[in-house]
């Protein structure tokens, strides 16, 4: 397999080690995407739970026993993440080489009596009713729109399974929703927009009218008067999210038209859009944190991308954000193939969502 990437790489970059071409999201490409995951949904240890114990009893469970499906890859959004990831391939890349091994996976996943249990843990224990809030409950919404909008038979038996888990995160979140009194602008797992995003999308899939009009509400609240956003500030130094990129993305999605263009002209600066245009520096990849900027450059790409698909020709941005998208992907794809763990977990999922928006 290693053998491959390097020769994959190899084609892909030329002598001055710029990669020669915008990615693209080939079957062989998607084969090895696919080890990531794959490596690691069984994988229980290293974990970071974000348990919080009620009692000495639970403070000793381990994280397959807390959470019997979603318990590898580090952490419970990656796990979830990867699943999603796995699932998106299967259904777009039809000629992806290790099927079998993939459906033999997500079969293991899938199981309707696992889901009830991954549901009952939010509520459970102390404070569990807000684990993974929201950047977890975003990922889930985001495999079960996958699933409900694939005709395919064994996607409708694999999302039967995960209705228990669905069903209680859409609760949670329609319950929080409301009460969410200021926006999380992080570059990092709390990131409001950005869950609002995934959100929207998985109640408009799925014909939640309430939901999604809930959602706009509150982007709207939040996010409709910014003017002149300070992204000359970003990144912090472990952000895998643009703050100002991901409202930007969100706004597409709520504004309509010539709004939105309205919206976006008086947004951006000239000093954020030279910083948010500019390529992250990666000192050590080997670092849990610092590989988080490898995931702000998948995270622009998709970003730019579809913000550009909003904007109309001739439009300052709309050629700036995709040659942007563009140059983010050709240096972070390879990066995917580098690095440990740190990276490994996850930024594979990053890489096919980031692609996938090209491609679209």
């Amino acid at each position: 397999m290693q053998r491959f990437v390097k020769i994959w790489l190899l084609l892909l970059l030329p002598a001055g080690g710029v990669l020669a071409q915008s990615p693209a999201l080939t079957p062989d490409v998607a084969m090895q995407l696919t080890r990531k995951p794959l490596e690691c949904l069984a994988r229980e240890y290293p974990n970071k739970t974000s348990h919080v114990a009620s009692a000495e009893a639970d403070a000793r469970l381990s994280p397959s026993q807390l959470h019997p499906v979603f318990y590898g890859c580090f952490d419970w959004h990656s796990s979830v993440h990867g699943h999603w990831m796995l699932v998106r391939l299967l259904k777009t890349v039809p000629e992806l080489v290790n099927r079998e091994e993939v459906i033999q996976a997500l079969n293991r996943s899938f199981d309707l009596e696992k889901m009830k249990a991954e549901a009952e843990y939010f509520g459970k224990y102390e404070a569990s009713g807000t684990f993974e809030r929201t950047y977890g409950w975003a990922w889930l919404l985001k495999l079960d729109e996958e699933l409900y909008t694939w005709n395919n038979p064994q996607a409708r038996r694999w999302r039967a399974a995960l209705l228990p888990l669905t069903a209680k995160i859409v609760s949670l979140w329609k319950a929080y929703l409301p009460k969410q009194t200021y926006p999380n602008r992080s570059g990092v797992h709390p990131n409001t927009a950005f869950g609002l995003v995934f959100a929207l999308d998985w109640a408009r899939a799925t014909g939640d009218a309430g939901f999604e009009q809930a959602i706009l509400s509150k982007a709207r609240e939040f996010y409709a008067d910014n003017t002149l956003i300070p992204a000359h500030l970003e990144p912090d130094g472990s952000d895998f999210f643009s703050p100002s990129l991901q409202v930007a993305d969100l706004m597409r999605r709520v504004l309509p038209g010539q709004a939105f263009v309205s919206w976006l002209d008086k947004y951006y600066d000239q000093k954020a859009l030279a910083r948010i245009t500019s390529m992250p520096v990666i000192s050590d990849i080997n670092d849990y944190q610092i590989v988080h900027l490898v995931g702000l450059s998948f995270t622009r790409a998709w970003c730019m991308k579809g913000i550009a698909t909003r904007l109309p020709a001739g439009h300052p941005l709309k050629a700036r954000f995709n040659r942007a998208a563009t140059v983010f992907l050709q240096n972070a794809l390879p990066l995917v193939f580098k690095g440990n763990y740190g990276g490994d977990h996850w930024l594979a999922s990053f890489a096919v969502y980031a692609l996938d928006q090209v491609r679209n």
